[in-house]
């Protein structure tokens, strides 16, 4: 059974089986803020009513970036600003239906038409509220920080500080049970953010799969994803051959090769 962990004082976490995707709240004196809203209306409306069963305050809502599985839920948040990346907004704008339609033929042919009919019944929710750098919001009277980190996993990450908690989400700059995801990612930039990361004064960091984690971790991630980066350059500089790159590296070949073939896309 899925339910909310308490991370630091008002501060929850959600762990889904689905994707093992992690979700946030955020709980103030009268108002809420909601770190990403799932896949689909469906999902959505399920994390809306346990959102319900933790407070009534009016939400606000915040994607950490513009992956389906983060922010195609928001329709069942009603009336909630949207806050994302001026870029996470862009994203969506330019491929978000061409990614509703791509996931529910991957669920149907999976076998999981569910998901499949809730992905076709879903209307996109485009972010209301942009970040560029840095934002600062009153969430019922607790100050939590937007920063933007750079090229990264995506091109408009965000990450979602709550300090008086010293509680960090971080969305899939970091991830906790898997590679990290290589798709649409900067491969060369991306242990930049983890620098940025680590710069934070906090005890939990949330990842948007898998559970809570320490900074230790991210650390260990950011050698990792050095590691990558390297390799990447050794490839593109014709320093490497790619069957040794893939011999070399953290990750398995699948993902190190989708990683390779972002940088060398851009030579």
């Amino acid at each position: 059974m899925t339910t909310w962990t308490e991370v630091a004082d008002r501060v929850y976490a959600r762990r889904y089986a689905e994707l093992d995707l992690t979700v946030g709240l955020v709980v103030g004196d009268d108002g809420c803020l909601v770190i990403d809203t799932r896949g689909d209306l469906e999902q959505g409306a399920e994390l809306a009513a346990a959102v319900r069963e933790i407070t009534p305050h009016p939400w606000a809502v915040v994607y950490t970036h513009a992956h389906f599985d983060h922010c195609f839920g928001t329709s069942a948040f009603p009336g909630a600003a949207v806050w994302a990346h001026r870029l996470c907004h862009k994203d969506m704008v330019e491929h978000g239906s061409d990614e509703l339609r791509k996931w529910s033929e991957r669920y149907r042919a999976e076998g999981k038409v569910s998901i499949a009919d809730a992905l076709d019944r879903t209307t996109l929710v485009m972010p209301t509220d942009l970040v560029d750098d840095r934002a600062s919001l009153s969430v019922g009277g607790r100050e939590v920080e937007l920063v933007y980190v750079g090229l990264a996993h995506s091109s408009g990450d965000l990450l979602v500080h709550v300090p008086d908690a010293r509680v960090l989400f971080v969305g899939d700059l970091v991830e906790n049970g898997a590679p990290p995801q290589f798709g649409d990612s900067h491969p060369l930039s991306w242990p930049t953010a983890l620098t940025t990361i680590l710069d934070f004064d906090v005890v939990v960091v949330v990842p948007g799969h898998g559970d809570p984690i320490d900074q230790d971790f991210v650390a260990d991630q950011r050698e990792e994803l050095r590691s990558i980066a390297e390799l990447c350059r050794a490839v593109a500089s014709d320093e490497l051959s790619t069957e040794d790159a893939l011999a070399n590296s953290p990750y398995p070949a699948d993902f190190t090769r989708t990683a390779l073939e972002r940088v060398l896309s851009t030579r």
